[in-house]
């Protein structure tokens, strides 16, 4: 087999989940399997747009285990020292958790067959009014940012309802990847009025170099 190492954010991400999975659902107090979850590693919804655009950036990961679903975010201590013990994140991030978490409830309450349907104008009204200072409203039809989110949403409405898992408002989550031996957890994410949960990865005793085993 190919050996394949990864650097950086991204690469600690991917790695979290493909080999850590377990420890991350019991830190989620989540008893669902790993066999049971379903990941999306990166998912993009476009650029952060800001205010002229529908767009709005890309998560680092959505993961669903069978009894709930997660929007992750991932930092990292950058191989320096971190004495810190609190993240601030930039609007645009939160936003993006505020925004995905609108469209998949809309999305989960109903039975839309596309995104033509899903367009209706209630729900045009109900967006306007959820966020103000965006001035453009829900995705266009035949855009990537639209084929992009029904393509998710149908996802992750079937697996809910493949373990009978009734809707309930997704946890929105900060992976903090750090080496004990110069960083120190994080405990805190200043994100405004939307709460996150840490989870705190130590990564010290897996790099090779500044390198991790992705295989």
């Amino acid at each position: 087999m190919n050996e394949i190492l990864g650097y950086g954010e991204d690469a600690f991400t991917l790695w979290a989940l493909k080999k850590h999975i377990s420890k991350i659902l019991d830190k989620l107090n989540d008893r669902s399997s790993p066999s049971d979850c379903l990941i999306f590693f990166r998912p993009s919804f476009g650029r952060s747009g800001g205010k002229e655009s529908e767009q709005f950036g890309e998560f680092d990961s959505i993961l669903a285990s069978a009894e709930n679903l997660y929007l992750i975010e991932s930092k990292w201590d950058n191989f320096s020292e971190n004495k810190d013990d609190e993240i601030k994140l930039e609007h645009k991030q939160v936003l993006r958790h505020e925004l995905f978490i609108w469209y998949y409830k809309n999305w989960r309450h109903q039975e839309y067959r596309d995104w033509k349907e899903f367009r209706t104008v209630p729900l045009q009204n109900d967006f306007e009014m959820s966020f103000r200072d965006r001035k453009k409203a829900i995705a266009p039809l035949k855009s990537l940012l639209a084929e992009n989110l029904e393509f998710v949403l149908k996802k992750l409405k079937e697996h809910f309802e493949n373990f009978s898992c009734a809707y309930k408002k997704p946890r929105n989550v900060l992976f903090y990847f750090y080496n004990k031996n110069r960083s120190k957890e994080i405990e805190k994410v200043i994100s405004g009025d939307v709460n996150f949960e840490v989870i705190n990865i130590d990564y010290s005793q897996y790099v090779l170099g500044n390198f991790i085993h992705l295989d």
